[in-house]
C-alpha cells in the first residue's frame, strides 16, 4: 500500500469514527494519514535520489 492509499483510507476511518462516534477509530485514521504524508515524502525523495543517481552515472560515462 502507498502513501497516497494510507491517507485516503485514513480520512475514511476518521470520518466513520466522527459519524460513529468512535475516539478510537477516528484517531486510527489520523495516524494512517500522517503515515501515509511520510511514506509520500520517502517516495518522493528516492526518486529524486534515484534521478540524481542516474543523472551522475551517465555523466561518469561521458
Amino acid at each position: 500500500m502507498n502513501g497516497a492509499t494510507k491517507v485516503a483510507k485514513g480520512r475514511i476511518e476518521e470520518a466513520t469514527g466522527v459519524l460513529a462516534g468512535s475516539d478510537k477509530l477516528r484517531a486510527k485514521g489520523q495516524k494512517d494519514q500522517a503515515v501515509g504524508h511520510i511514506e509520500q515524502v520517502a517516495e518522493e525523495c528516492v526518486r529524486q535520489v534515484k534521478g540524481v543517481a542516474q543523472r551522475i552515472v551517465d555523466h561518469a560515462a561521458r
